[in-house]
């Protein structure tokens, strides 16, 4: 199969797009010319040439939703450690590990959180967490923020949750869990996975 480009290269991804890929079919690499126009070819001609993949990619909240396996026990003595520092329960803060980044402690979403606990850049750095990507550094950040969480909000796990997620001033406006349906879905999740580690220990 030789080089395509321009409306027929459009027509191969829109087809790929709805019918995926057919069993025998030669790879497929994307190559840039010297004037930077894109071609498709089977054949590459030049170390520049990337393959080509129609593979859905995970739309979650950090990296991790792809549901890469991560150890979720790696952790746990870290996690216990912080938890009796800061007066909070160790299962509940699993819980948010788990649901924030699935124990990836290189996940980054979207909007920029990052590690374990996934601290947003300005959290991190009013916490002086230095490297977000160190799992003790962003645990021990992530779990002293959720403890502030919670004595500002009375001890209420739930509303101290929701303030995690959408921000303490989204929950002081809405008077409990903001009607966002991400967060009151995180709301769920978290407390969800806390009655499972919690029964579990």
């Amino acid at each position: 199969m030789g080089k395509c480009s321009g409306c027929i290269c459009l027509a191969f991804v829109l087809v790929f797009s709805f019918i995926g890929p057919m069993d025998g079919l030669a790879a497929m690499y994307v190559c840039k010319d010297k004037r930077g126009k894109v071609n498709f070819t089977n054949v590459p001609g030049s170390p520049d040439c990337k393959a080509f993949s129609l593979k859905k990619r995970g739309h979650g909240r950090s990296l991790s939703r792809g549901r890469k396996s991560y150890d979720s026990r790696a952790y746990d003595k870290d996690i216990a450690s912080v938890s009796r520092r800061y007066n909070v329960d160790q299962h509940l803060i699993k819980a948010i590990i788990h649901t924030e980044s699935y124990f990836n402690h290189r996940a980054v979403s979207k909007r920029g959180a990052q590690g374990l606990m996934q601290l947003m850049p300005g959290t991190a750095r009013e916490l002086r967490v230095y490297n977000p990507f160190n799992p003790q550094e962003n645990i021990d950040g992530g779990t002293r923020y959720f403890k502030r969480l919670l004595d500002t909000f009375g001890g209420n796990v739930k509303l101290s949750l929701a303030a995690y997620n959408a921000g303490p001033g989204q929950v002081r406006r809405a008077n409990g869990i903001p009607p966002i349906p991400e967060t009151v879905r995180y709301v769920e999740k978290v407390l969800r996975q806390y009655r499972i580690y919690k029964t579990g220990s």
